[in-house]
């Protein structure tokens, strides 16, 4: 099927002050996030959500976090991971979506 460009209908345009308002925002979080790639953090979302984690990777709009799993107890690991047994799972987060970034300490 094909669509028409003529007869395509803009439901929503952001202006020009959003837009450079996101843009300020992005510029920020990767600003103050990229320090902390690989160190523990929990990540609190504007829905009340809340994820902790290890910031792996900030790209574009995106904190992609490895995600932790519940206390898990072994003498033999180090402290960060006597307190979180973290896996392979990466959860992106839409950074426009963040409210609050919390260090963790180690």
């Amino acid at each position: 099927m094909s669509v028409n460009p003529a007869q395509q209908q803009v439901l929503y345009q952001a202006t020009p002050n959003t837009v450079q308002a996101l843009k300020s925002i992005r510029d920020q979080l990767h600003t103050v996030t990229r320090p902390y790639i690989n160190q523990p953090v929990r990540v609190q979302m504007l829905d009340g959500q809340t994820y902790d984690g290890i910031i792996v990777n900030i790209e574009g709009s995106l904190l992609y976090l490895c995600v932790a799993q519940p206390p898990y107890q072994r003498p033999l690991f180090n402290q960060l991971y006597q307190q979180y047994q973290y896996n392979n799972v990466i959860l992106p987060l839409v950074l426009f979506e963040l409210l609050v970034i919390t260090l963790m300490s180690t």
